[in-house]
Parts: structure tokens; sequence; C-alpha cells
């Protein structure tokens, strides 16, 4: 009988203790999605008030994300997250506190979650770089796949938590759930102990400034073809696609699925389906992971037509469900790519690129989703971002540095190293 634990939370203790830690402050973060618009709304706002609290913790990931990556490869990395999950408490606490108080005003929010994306944009380049630090090579892949496992089943389970939580101790209520989730999470960062690299430290010190920091972390993105190539496939998912989803659908199901029953039945089947696909990145072992990566954004980015393709609800469901596999697929092998070729110390830098292209830019197709569909119809838009998408994510497929991106670093035993050259051309 085979053990119920998956192994790399056996064999890697430092990734368990963050593993758990995040699994519950995930859970928080998917509750906080859902409570934070009818914090708006509480405290009398408006739908407009709605999206500039919104606009207010995603603007800082332009500003930050930068500094964040290079900060990142300078300092222990589990402290930057450490000290961003402590200021993501204090945030929601305080938020919770005066909405429970009856005090909370829309500048209160917006002002606070100014702080709060601030504190996020230094959290996740971290994030991404602490990995190789905490988990063998040979585990990279199984440890992403588990991350993003806990990420697509908060997207099934958050929302019902947080209706839930909303309905009987109102928004204020479940945001005091989401700040005691950072609390527990910055407990076992607190005491996650990750190995230090040989190389950590020494390409920061001798590079000096911070435009020379960055700059180095930028050419380790174009010194690398399949990476420069892959950062530009996402930026066109996060604006183009995923706007469809974000802002069209709602429109679409308001109109055609019965409302925000329908719409619901289309985001479980996509969470559902991108928990299948955690689980196959998971037992997948391929010897080149890109290749299938790329075909896998390609189904991902045919969300948009799904989404205004007429068809019943049940069958935008499936389909919906196959592109959460895509979807989950993708980013897992993406992660995992670059923390086994990109070197550690600059790791940090170059994740910070690649959320920079991807969340730090949705906002922009966000915003232009609403007036477009507007002027040229809803269904005639979803049929034009899936024009601009899939091909954009078939060309990435096209890139020979893509397809033959290997599982590992060229000329180590399979699994037991990672990246360590200033740069490689692949």
């Amino acid at each position: 009988m085979k053990p119920l634990i998956p192994g790399v939370l056996r064999d890697e203790p430092q990734f368990a203790r963050l593993f758990i830690g995040q699994s519950l402050s995930v859970l928080g973060d998917r509750v906080a999605f859902v409570a934070v618009p009818f914090a708006v709304l509480a405290t009398g706002g408006s739908a407009s008030d709605v999206g500039l609290v919104a606009a207010a913790g995603l603007v800082p990931m332009l500003l930050f994300t930068l500094v964040g990556g290079v900060w990142a490869d300078r300092f222990p990395r589990h402290r930057i997250m450490l000290v961003s999950d402590l200021v993501r408490f204090v945030v929601q606490g305080l938020i919770a506190v005066l909405l429970l108080t009856g005090v909370a005003e829309v500048p209160h929010l917006v002002l606070l979650m100014v702080v709060f994306g601030t504190a996020d944009a230094f959290f996740m380049p971290a994030s991404t770089g602490l990995m190789p630090l905490l988990v063998g090579a040979e585990r990279l892949r199984e440890a992403n796949a588990l991350r993003g496992f806990v990420q697509s089943s908060g997207l099934v389970l958050g929302p019902a938590l947080a209706g839930g939580l909303v309905a009987l101790a109102g928004p204020g209520g479940a945001l005091a759930l989401d700040a005691l989730t950072f609390a527990v999470s910055a407990a076992f960062l607190a005491r996650l102990k990750p190995r230090r690299a040989a190389s950590e430290g020494k390409e920061v010190t001798a590079a000096g400034t911070f435009l020379e920091e960055l700059r180095v972390g930028w050419v380790h993105v174009r010194s690398r073809t399949w990476v420069l190539a892959g950062m530009a496939g996402i930026a066109v998912y996060h604006v183009v696609v995923l706007p469809s989803v974000y802002v069209l659908g709602p429109v679409l199901a308001e109109h055609e699925w019965g409302g925000a029953a329908g719409w619901s039945v289309v985001v479980a089947a996509f969470g559902i389906g991108a928990v299948v696909g955690d689980l196959a990145a998971y037992r997948l072992k391929l010897s080149r992971p890109m290749a299938l990566g790329a075909a896998a954004l390609a189904v991902a980015s045919c969300q948009a037509i799904i989404i205004g393709s007429g068809a019943s609800l049940a069958l935008i469901a499936v389909l919906e469900g196959v592109t959460g596999v895509a979807v989950s697929l993708f980013f897992v092998l993406w992660e995992t790519a670059l923390q086994t070729h990109v070197p550690e110390h600059a790791l940090s830098r170059v994740s910070s690129y690649d959320h920079l292209l991807s969340a730090g830019l949705m906002p922009v197709g966000l915003a232009l989703a609403g007036p477009v569909s507007e002027s040229i119809g809803v269904q005639t838009t979803l049929y034009g971002m899936t024009v601009i998408a899939v091909p954009a994510a078939l060309a990435l497929l096209c890139v020979p540095a893509v397809r033959r991106l290997p599982a590992h670093v060229p000329g180590t035993a399979s699994g037991s190293g990672q990246a360590t050259s200033e740069v490689s051309l692949t």
C-alpha cells in the first residue's frame, strides 16, 4: 500500500513546513478575494470604489516587483517572505477591525490595500527563488505541483468558505480569518532553515548598485531564448485571455447562464480541472517538459472562445475544466524550468520580471476589455482575444529552445544539480 503523504513532503521537511503554512495562507487569500468587494460595499462604496480598491492592491506590483526581485537575491528569501506575511497580517487585521467596528471608509481600504500590494510584490519573487534552497532538483516539479494543487483547490473551496463567513460574520469576520492565516504562515516561515547556496550573494555584492543588479537580472532573461519567449507568452495570456474570464465571462453569465449561479458552475469546473492538472504534473516525468507546457498554454488560451461560443452551460463548464488542466500543467512546468535552469543567485530577479509581465500588466487588459466589448460586442471581443492569444501560444511552441529544453541541467546527473553558469544561451 502506497503511503498517503507525498514523497516530497516526507523527504524534504523544510518544504513541508513551507507547504503547511502556505496552504492555510492560500485558503485565506481565496476568502479575501470574495470578501474584499463586499467590504467595500459594506462601507457604502460603489462599483467604481470596488475597482479602485482592487487597483490599489495591484498597482504596487508594477512599482515594486523588480525591487523585490533584487532584494530577494540579496537577502535571505524566507526572511523577506516572513516580513511580508507579518505586514499583510497587520493590514488585514486592521481592515477587519475597521469593518467590525463600523468605522471603515473607502479611503482607509485603498490606503491599506496599497500597503498589502507592496508586501505582495516582495513576497512573490522571494517565494520562487526560495524553492531550490528547500527542495532537491529532482523534487522541484513535485513540490511545485503540490503548491499548485493547493492554489487550485482554493479556487473550489475558498469561495464556498467565504460565502459562509460573509453571511455569518460579515466581510470583517472573513478578513479576520485571512489575517490569522498570515500569522500562521509567518510562524512556519520563522522556523524555516533553507540550505545556503554556495553562490548566494556573490554576484549581487559584485554588481553594486540597484540598477546594475537589475540589469544583470535582465541579462539572465534575454540571454535565454526560452525564458524571453515564455514570458512573452505569459504576458499575452494575462493581458488578452484572463480579461475574458474576469470581465466578460460574468457579463455573459448575467445575460445567458442565469447569473452568478451559472458562472459559479463554470468557475468550479475550471478549478476541478486545475486540480487534475496539478496531480498530472506531480506524476509526469518528461524529458522535454516545456514542449508540453507550450502546448498546454495554447489549450489554455482557448478560454475566450469557449466562453463566447454560445454552447450550453454544461459544455462550456466541461471545456473550461479542460483549460484548467492545461493552465496548471503550464505554470507548474514553467516554474520548475525557471528554478532548474536559472542560476539560483539570479532566480528571484528573473522571477520578478516574470511577475511584472503577468500580474503587473494584467490590469491593462482588465481595463480595456469592458470598453472594447461595449464598442464591438462581447462575443466579437472574445473571438478577437482568441485570434491573438492562440497563435501567440503556438508561436511559443515553435521556438526550438522551448521545445528542446531538457528537464535537468545538461552535464549533471539527472536531478542532481541546478544551473550555476553565469549565462546560458539556450
